[in-house]
């Protein structure tokens, strides 16, 4: 159960998790399928029953609370049959939120009494916002300290979620990555004759400061004037001030904006570009990251999110203390040698420690010690 899916993939990590789990638990014989709210689908027609090769089951999105944005959506036709999809799994695996729609679910699997297993994505820690804690005293504090499991990417949102149930102890919890199916390493390299491709490829939001992406796009051109640089993604509340900068800035014409992209066309992107470019300093476990490397496509991320060790310790790219520190690693990742050895170990890295194959077998055993201690 993750809370949203849309056709331009809005909601970004949480869904795209969930999907890959479900088609990699299906490749080795179980059936999983993929509860969630859709949005933005035309009017009339029919919401989805597959999506990237998973089924899925698609309810519409009601806006009860819009202030709140996507939590403040659910469905009362899913919420009705909750219990009816609960009774029929083995293993209820809940992508929680502060929500009305995956935290309602949470609470009926535990009154049902069916194993549940709950992954935060780091969306759930201490706030001073007074609705989220009323809806840790009405539900999130029990859905914590009762599940069977609480899955977590980072020590840090460890800590930090455990610390939503304190002094009461959490759930038992569990680290797990995110994982990429293996793919192909690109052959494209940067090089004489060929204008190089600089690529940000997530939600346009605040939070993934695509306007850092853009500051740093002046630097870049003024060593490579015929730099090509992609801004794709769907826009959650940032586009118009990003573009708005970049007007500023003078280098509107060498930015694109190819908008919310499908699988395919996010893998093209992915393997037309020379560096990936993901500002964000609060990225738990970024899947466009892994992605980014899963096709040998060098990154440039900051040291506040969790990929940041990783990366460095692997060389797949550069780890960026402040914001004005990205155009230097860019330009760094553009000179050939330096980009191809970064391509390799980017690519080495995800094979290594981030296929989606070893994260479903992770998961599988954490399933089946639910089994046991039950």
């Amino acid at each position: 159960m993750v809370t949203l899916h849309t056709p331009t993939h809005a909601f970004g990590g949480p869904t795209r998790v969930a999907l890959n789990l479900c088609r990699g638990l299906r490749a080795r014989g179980h059936e999983a399928l993929t509860l969630a709210l859709g949005d933005g689908f035309p009017p009339g027609e029919p919401l989805p029953r597959h999506v990237d090769g998973v089924p899925v089951r698609l309810f519409p999105a009601r806006h009860v609370l819009p202030r709140f944005e996507v939590s403040g959506i659910t469905s009362p036709a899913l919420l009705a049959r909750a219990r009816s999809y609960i009774r029929s799994a083995d293993v209820v695996h809940v992508h929680l939120m502060r929500d009305l729609i995956t935290l309602p679910f949470a609470l009926i699997a535990l009154r049902a009494g069916r194993p549940l297993v709950v992954q935060t994505h780091g969306m759930v820690d201490p706030t001073d916002k007074r609705v989220a804690q009323l809806v840790d005293v009405l539900g999130m504090r029990r859905v914590l300290r009762r599940a069977d499991a609480v899955l977590h990417l980072t020590e840090r949102e460890r800590r930090e979620t455990a610390a939503v149930v304190a002094p009461d102890p959490i759930a038992p919890a569990h680290r797990l990555v995110n994982g990429v199916p293996g793919r192909e390493r690109r052959t494209r390299l940067p090089g004489p004759g060929r204008p190089p491709t600089v690529l940000y490829l997530a939600r346009v939001q605040e939070g993934k400061r695509p306007q850092d992406f853009v500051r740093a796009m002046p630097a870049v051109l003024d060593r490579h004037p015929d730099a090509r640089f992609v801004l794709a993604g769907p826009d959650t509340g940032a586009l118009a001030g990003t573009l708005a900068l970049a007007g500023e800035l003078g280098v509107r014409d060498a930015l694109d904006v190819p908008g919310g992209l499908d699988g395919p066309d996010v893998l093209r992107q992915l393997r037309a570009a020379d560096v990936f470019v993901l500002p964000s300093v609060q990225d738990a476990f970024s899947v466009s990251v892994l992605e980014a490397m899963s096709v040998g496509t060098p990154v440039v991320i900051t040291a506040t999110t969790g990929l940041a060790p990783d990366v460095a310790g692997a060389g797949a790219g550069r780890v960026v203390e402040r914001p004005q520190d990205i155009a230097g690693a860019v330009l760094e990742l553009l000179d050939p040698a330096a980009n191809e050895k970064a391509s390799l170990a980017a690519w080495d890295l995800v094979r290594r420690r981030f296929t989606l194959d070893a994260v479903v077998g992770e998961l599988l055993g954490i399933y089946e010690g639910l089994e046991h201690r039950r």
